[in-house]
């Protein structure tokens, strides 16, 4: 996920290179530049990204060439969100077409937290004529919402269980909608719920993952085993449920914890590759 790093590395191409180098066998296309919220005024930063501008076409196209010249492909992307916002939404289709156009197979597009799964259904079933033209699956993801504005515990938002999950997905009905399932935010206390129950719900609809850590309690977007996951438990669920997607790791807190970013990344790797070799190993 190269979002994390940008800010680091001064954009998305020194990003994907370093991802490379550091070797992972895959970028995650993190799209929130298209349009970044802007959380307090409730609108998007206005900036001259070129994912913004009449030229992001161009901007995927050199980002996938960077990827392919270092050895490592696009696997999956990050749409733009809340989709509740008018122009986070009118984005939305310029993620599919941008992930397409970096040779991801894989966007993953949020629902709308406070919508049922029959809102949410009309919105993902509007996006998915385009999604089949340019060969790109939709992952919805499990959310949460903050339950009180003391911001201390969480309670249930769409897909936030397998229930409401499933729900989602089964409105649809079109195996172009499947499921990322976010590990950190199945883990927090107040969902009723943790990775390993939805994996075993999920099954053959889960073809994604955002991979952290957390205390259980805030959505902390650390580095998986430094905190109290149990991701033996989540590898084991992953490889009975034969899981055939990608490691993809979230870690959007770790990279900038050491002075050197190439630190960071190598350290991620090491725990993706061990994530990768326990599934393998089973």
């Amino acid at each position: 996920e190269i979002d994390s790093l940008n800010r680091f590395t001064g954009g998305e191409e020194k990003s994907v290179e370093l991802v490379a180098k550091a070797g992972f066998d895959a970028w995650d296309f993190s799209l929130l530049n298209m349009a970044r919220p802007d959380w307090e005024h409730g609108c998007v930063f206005q900036t001259d990204h070129p994912l913004r501008g009449p030229h992001y076409a161009e901007f995927a196209k050199n980002l996938r060439r960077i990827g392919e010249d270092n050895g490592i492909f696009c696997n999956q992307s990050h749409a733009p969100f809340p989709v509740n916002m008018p122009e986070v939404k009118s984005y939305i289709k310029r993620a599919l077409e941008c992930t397409a156009i970096a040779g991801g197979k894989i966007c993953v597009i949020h629902p709308d937290n406070n919508k049922s799964p029959e809102e949410n259904a009309d919105f993902y079933s509007s996006l998915i004529p385009f999604a089949k033209e340019v060969g790109v699956r939709i992952a919805a993801e499990n959310m949460w919402n903050w339950k009180d504005n003391t911001y201390t515990s969480v309670t249930s938002a769409a897909c936030s269980d397998e229930k409401s999950f499933l729900a989602h997905l089964n409105a649809v009905n079109d195996d172009y909608l499947v499921a990322c399932l976010d590990i950190g935010h199945a883990e927090m206390r107040g969902l009723n719920t943790s990775a390993v129950k939805m994996i075993n719900a999920l099954g053959d609809k889960l073809q994604a993952l955002h991979i952290h850590d957390n205390d259980k309690v805030s959505d902390s977007h650390q580095l998986p085993f430094t905190m109290k996951i149990d991701f033996h438990a989540i590898v084991k669920a992953l490889k009975e449920n034969n899981y055939k997607g990608i490691f993809t790791l979230e870690a959007l807190s770790y990279p900038g914890t050491k002075p050197d970013i190439k630190e960071c990344l190598s350290d991620m790797k090491t725990v993706a590759r061990r994530l990768a070799d326990e599934f393998e190993s089973l």
